[in-house]
């Protein structure tokens, strides 16, 4: 179940208070008249099963509350209610599969911005990559392919598309270029640095590299890698499985490969750093067709699963959504 807090002018808390209460899977409706001061209007209080979130944040927006009062969802922990536990029963699907997409688009909205943060994360994650590849160390490649926060933005692209928002499909694939371009370069500068202390050098880099030497030469197992992470990533976003972004961050070779670009341009190991490049687009690429795929799947068999929802005794039937 989900919490929602909704501050609304006092002329519009009738067809709130309407909306809430004709939506199948809400409950413990609560109108508090006159209680908010800013922005000032009253609030309403309700919980809403997982599966139903959507169609009520939909209308929500419609009446344009998110505009001129205010809109909070909070997932709830534990909720002892047989009125809940009807609510979550009379709500279509099941609460696993439900797309929340307003929440999906705030997230993924978050984890796209070109920040210093994310920048610095991510020339972290390829620094330590780049040590990985030169010690030809797979635990060193696992670790900096954790810390890489490149999914975000990622996930940000697929939802910008799916969502028809250009300026997040843009930002986030901002984020992504620029992202890796600093990242590259940094860790350009990080191996000549570490090559002028003695700790790199190119015979490290020429020497087969059994654990490592996949890095840079992409085959068609690392696209049908990079597709089934896609789906795997984008699933654990929308269905709030955030554990199984571990597993995919670990499972693609995205920040490794720009790491061993990086030090075999510093090198001019040429052959080395084009093959990087190639696995590189080759994992977004896969990703980001994967996930924009899954969520295309997602939209439309949940659209198809609420045009067969059953509202309230009394109430009129859904409207179509077009969205």
């Amino acid at each position: 179940m989900l919490h929602l807090r909704i501050i609304t002018p006092g002329h519009l808390t009738e067809e709130v208070v309407t909306l809430v209460e004709k939506t199948v899977g809400t409950t413990h409706l609560v109108v508090l008249p006159g209680a908010a001061r800013d922005p000032a209007g009253d609030v309403v209080l309700c919980d809403v099963a997982r599966e139903a979130a959507d169609d009520v944040l939909t209308g929500l927006r419609a009446l344009k509350l998110d505009e001129v009062g205010s809109i909070s969802v909070e997932n709830i922990d534990l909720c002892l209610s047989a009125s809940a536990d009807r609510a979550e029963a009379d709500a279509p699907g099941e609460a696993a599969d439900a797309v929340i997409w307003e929440h999906l688009t705030e997230a993924t909205h978050e984890e796209s911005t070109l920040s210093v943060t994310y920048l610095a994360f991510l020339a972290l994650a390829t620094m330590i990559a780049a040590c990985g590849v030169v010690l030809d160390n797979a635990i060193l490649i696992v670790g900096a392919m954790a810390v890489g926060p490149e999914f975000g933005p990622i996930a940000g692209f697929c939802t910008g598309l799916v969502q028809r928002s250009a300026r997040l499909a843009a930002r986030s694939l901002t984020a992504l270029l620029v992202g890796f371009a600093v990242a590259m370069v940094a860790t350009t500068g990080f191996s000549l640095l570490m090559d002028a202390l003695g700790q790199f050098d190119r015979d490290m880099l020429e020497n087969p590299r059994p654990n490592t030497s996949f890095i840079w030469q992409p085959d068609p197992f690392s696209f049908i890698v990079a597709v089934l992470a896609g789906v795997a990533g984008t699933l654990s976003l929308t269905s709030a499985k955030s554990g199984a972004l571990v597993g995919v961050a670990i499972s693609v070779t995205t920040v490794p490969a720009a790491a061993n670009a990086a030090v075999a341009l510093g090198y001019g190991e040429y052959a080395q750093m084009w093959g990087s490049a190639e696995q590189l687009l080759l994992n977004l690429g896969g990703i980001m067709l994967a996930g924009t795929l899954t969520l295309l799947t997602q939209k439309l068999l949940w659209r198809t699963q609420q045009n067969r929802m059953v509202r309230k005794p009394g109430a009129p039937q859904k409207e179509k959504r077009t969205g």
